[in-house]
């Protein structure tokens, strides 16, 4: 019976472990305004996000402006290059960390509320910027850069699905699915009557786990990607979905490094020759004593 209990515990283990990681993600990643804007800040210098926001801000300029069939080409190449060129200076990337801290907002409420439909960044302040210096360069058209609401829809509500659900329990959760890994480990192995095994078992528990957390994070990113346009939107979105999941991806490395430590520490713990027991010292024969 306690060998039917540990093992029930172990595998219980496969599906705890990830979800331990991908709660503490949420709390940490998720839920942290400054450490989401501090992981979104490299994406400035990222190809696919400056040519999405490069393509958004063309494409409301052309909008606005009549130049005519022959010149539209021309203009927007002009356009586009001197946007590009600007998101290499710093003014563009401090418009974006003020993009992305309103960002920050959106996401919460569309991965942890469901109160939002989507998760877009507003190009806004990011547009402001780029009007102000294009037209302090006297690039042709610049003044007239709409400075409006445009955003880059990162993940849009019918790509959420359960997704949603279950970040939502996990944010709820808080830090039991990690206590409670814990808690289940211990009573596996103090279970067991075969400890030894019992390790090497939560050892491969915790590998399976993190194999499952890859395999759900390359699922997730699937399922919300495929319901964005086949457009800038979508690169610009799996690039932002990387950065915000490196973490995760990461955790799960750790996971997995430190089950199959487990299980080959507790294999080779059974494998390693134990020194000889010394032979017990036979008891000394009691003299006798001589007559005198």
């Amino acid at each position: 019976m306690r060998t039917y209990l540990s093992t029930a515990l172990i595998v219980l283990l496969t599906v705890l472990a990830p979800l331990s990681a991908v709660a503490a993600w949420v709390d940490l990643e998720v839920g942290d305004t400054d450490r989401f804007v501090s992981t979104m800040a490299p994406l400035a210098s990222d190809p696919d996000v400056q040519n999405a926001v490069a393509d958004r801000i063309t494409d409301e300029v052309l909008a606005e402006i009549d130049v005519g069939p022959l010149l539209k080409d021309g203009v927007r190449g002009l356009l586009h290059d001197a946007v590009l060129s600007f998101e290499t200076t710093n003014a563009f990337k401090n418009a974006w960390k003020t993009a992305t801290r309103a960002a920050h907002a959106t996401a919460e409420q569309a991965l942890t509320s469901g109160g939002g439909n989507a998760v877009t960044i507003d190009l806004a302040p990011i547009t402001a910027r780029v009007k102000k210096q294009l037209t302090d360069d006297s690039v042709p058209y610049a003044n007239r850069i709409p400075v409006r609401h445009t955003q880059i829809i990162v993940l849009e509500a019918n790509g959420l699905g359960i997704w949603r659900d279950v970040t939502q329990g996990l944010r709820a959760a808080g830090i039991w699915p990690a206590v409670g890994t814990l808690v289940l480990t211990g009573a596996a192995v103090l279970l067991a009557v075969h400890r030894r095994r019992a390790l090497i078992g939560a050892g491969l528990a915790y590998a399976a786990g993190a194999a499952l957390l890859f395999l759900c994070v390359a699922v997730a990113r699937g399922s919300i990607l495929q319901d964005l346009p086949d457009t800038g939107d979508r690169s610009a979105a799996a690039a932002i979905f990387d950065a915000l999941t490196s973490s995760l991806r990461t955790a799960g490395w750790c996971v997995l490094a430190g089950g199959l430590a487990l299980a080959l520490g507790a294999w080779l713990s059974g494998r390693l020759p134990r020194a000889p027991h010394a032979p017990p010292l036979a008891p000394s024969a009691p003299r006798s004593s001589s007559p005198v």
